[in-house]
């Protein structure tokens, strides 16, 4: 099964009491990394809601890119 790869920047971050939710959106452009994503799929976001004392607390930073694969699950 293929593996689509795409790059979004964080834009931003938002606390709430007890979480906090990531906003990204998809990288565009014709460097090696962005150019297969953008002529297929020229659009895209994300928004992730996170727990304050999840894993994944801290790790989204705005105005930092991040490599999102998706694989299908059979």
């Amino acid at each position: 099964m293929p593996v689509v790869r795409a790059k979004f920047v964080c834009e931003s971050v938002t606390n709430f009491e007890g979480s906090k939710t990531a906003k990204l959106r998809a990288v565009y452009g014709t460097a090696e990394e962005n150019a297969d994503f953008t002529k297929y799929t020229p659009n895209g976001s994300i928004e992730v809601n996170i727990t304050n004392d999840a894993p994944a607390d801290g790790v989204f930073k705005p105005g930092k890119n991040y490599f999102v694969d998706f694989t299908e699950i059979e």
